[in-house]
């Protein structure tokens, strides 16, 4: 449920106004030096308020070490790692508990667990948990040495000029959906398995994992379906696997071919927007008008990449591991 990972194995708990988000993470070789100074470009990265269009809720997100690290070096048992929650605004959340938010899991969650889940600001469904899967995937990076991940967002609310496409919310006081695309460099040959545990199958189930992530797409994705076979098969050219297009974006029977693995996300608007929208109440029994209040992000998709990248790495370190890539005790300088 909370958990992912065979070796390199990650569980996040908390909640978004409770006293802390965090992680623990399983399987981390020995000897892997981490500091708090490692995590910081991710944290900021993930963290809103950098750019317009990003909630102005403000977290300091310094990790706060509880287990698995002694003078500096991982040991080999679980590291556990919590991000303290301070600037929380819980008043804005207490018509939630009345009217569920269209869109968000409000409303199901109340269902699945009778009323006791802690609704502020989303509780344990909120993107605040992605705090310690960044943390999770900057040890994964961390391991893997030679390979390199990159995301950024590709369109917003259909516009390659992202300025552009964010000025439509803008104007119309509306929050909007958008595209984001991962390239992976330096994939060794033969990561993954056929059918259940392919790469794309297990990397799917993680990117789904990231709150509002609503469509996954593989190389040529979709537009593979209005392709000839000619036209979509990459001609190999050399022995090392090497290929004159990259429709398969890197995986070939759900097993990584040596080219560098490319997919996009589709993150739809956020649930929580500004304009005023209808909603069940269960204290009255009716449909009624309802505002949401409260900080949230114009375009979750803009915050989305070092998410991405963080998924990405855990998966792949997880595989690396499994193919015994990556030793149990590291000798990192």
């Amino acid at each position: 449920m909370n958990s992912f990972g065979r070796v390199f194995r990650v569980t996040i708990f908390g909640e978004s106004h409770g006293a802390c988000v965090g992680v623990s993470i399983d399987g981390i070789p020995a000897g892997l030096h981490l500091t708090v100074e490692d995590f910081m470009p991710d944290m900021e990265r993930r963290k809103g308020g950098k750019q317009k269009g990003t909630t102005p809720r403000q977290e300091e997100d310094l990790p706060i070490f509880k287990s698995g690290i002694f003078n500096d070096q991982t040991t080999g048992a679980p590291v556990t790692i919590l991000f303290e929650n301070n600037n929380t605004r819980s008043e804005d959340y207490r018509r939630h508990r009345t009217h569920p938010r269209p869109g968000h899991a409000d409303f199901v969650a109340h269902e699945k667990y009778g009323g006791f889940e802690d609704f502020r600001g989303g509780g344990h469904f909120s993107a605040r948990l992605t705090a310690g899967i960044v943390a999770a995937g900057v040890i994964a990076k961390k391991l893997l040495k030679n390979i390199s991940i990159q995301a950024q967002v590709a369109r917003i609310c259909g516009e390659a000029d992202l300025e552009k496409g964010l000025q439509k919310a803008i104007d119309a006081k509306d929050s909007v959906g958008g595209i984001v695309e991962c390239i992976v460099y330096g994939l060794p040959v033969g990561l993954g398995e056929p059918f259940f545990d392919s790469v794309e199958s297990v990397l799917a189930h993680t990117l789904f994992a990231i709150p509002a992530v609503k469509g996954v797409e593989f190389g040529a994705g979709f537009r593979a379906a209005e392709m000839f076979g000619l036209e979509h098969n990459d001609a190999i050219e050399d022995a090392a696997g090497k290929t004159k297009t990259n429709h398969a974006g890197g995986i070939v029977g759900g097993i990584t071919n040596g080219n560098p693995m490319v997919f996009r996300l589709a993150v739809k608007p956020t649930s929580s927007t500004p304009q005023t929208q209808q909603t069940w109440s269960w204290q009255t029994g009716t449909v009624s008008d309802f505002a949401v209040k409260g900080r949230h992000d114009l375009c979750v998709a803009l915050r989305a990449p070092v998410i991405v990248e963080a998924m990405t790495a855990i998966v792949l370190a997880d595989f690396m591991m499994l193919e015994n890539r990556i030793a149990r005790v590291v000798k990192d300088a």
